[in-house]
């Protein structure tokens, strides 16, 4: 599940996204202020646009959001408020986006410009095979974990690069389209006020 908002960019509307499917097999119905997607062949939900968002309850953030109360309560509240009989059954419990610790870095067997890290993500060490140029052991990152979709819209996967396993990605700031990305290539690296193992939308949100 990805939610984003951005009020300059797009106006006042909550893009949550559930699930992928094709463009071709997208349905769209609406109601008041929200637009449900689905999949034409199927009826499964994708996911909704909830326009005029702010009017249905507080969102102080930008790009991707954090699953926070008030989030959650802003979509249940459109969703009611607009006649929908398609609710989000469960939230996820935890976050597909974490901060990573990244305790060892060595170069890739088979590619010059890549690199296999350990990554640590307080639950788990993931290998995550990265073409970053900046990446650097002892630094801390944000870890997108299989499962994942990223504002783009592309779904982290379990892989094999250039037949080196990987599991997740770590993350740019462009990537996770946050606010005054830089234009340079390089993985976002955050400081140490960021908790290895946390949340990271919830953690950038609060700085």
């Amino acid at each position: 599940m990805n939610v984003f908002y951005n009020n300059k960019g797009i106006g006042d509307t909550l893009l949550v996204s559930l699930k992928e499917i094709d463009k071709q097999n997208r349905g769209i119905k609406r109601n008041g202020d929200v637009a449900r997607l689905y999949d034409k062949e199927n009826g499964e939900t994708a996911g909704f646009h909830i326009f005029r968002a702010s009017s249905y309850g507080k969102i102080n953030q930008t790009g991707m959001c954090a699953l926070t109360k008030d989030v959650k309560d802003l979509i249940e509240h459109a969703l009611t408020t607009n006649g929908f009989e398609q609710h989000i059954v469960s939230f996820p419990e935890e976050s597909l986006f974490v901060v990573g610790l990244v305790t060892e870095k060595k170069k890739h067997p088979d590619a010059d410009k890549l690199s296999v890290c350990q990554v640590d993500i307080g639950t788990d060490i993931l290998q995550i095979v990265c073409g970053a140029p900046n990446v650097r052991k002892d630094q801390k990152v944000v870890a997108a974990k299989p499962g994942a979709e990223m504002p783009s819209g592309m779904k982290i996967k379990k892989s094999k690069l250039r037949g080196v396993s990987s599991s997740g990605m770590i993350c740019s700031a462009k990537e996770l389209a946050l606010p005054d990305a830089p234009s340079e290539k390089g993985i976002l690296e955050l400081n140490d006020s960021y908790t290895t193992g946390a949340d990271f939308l919830m953690q950038y949100h609060e700085q």
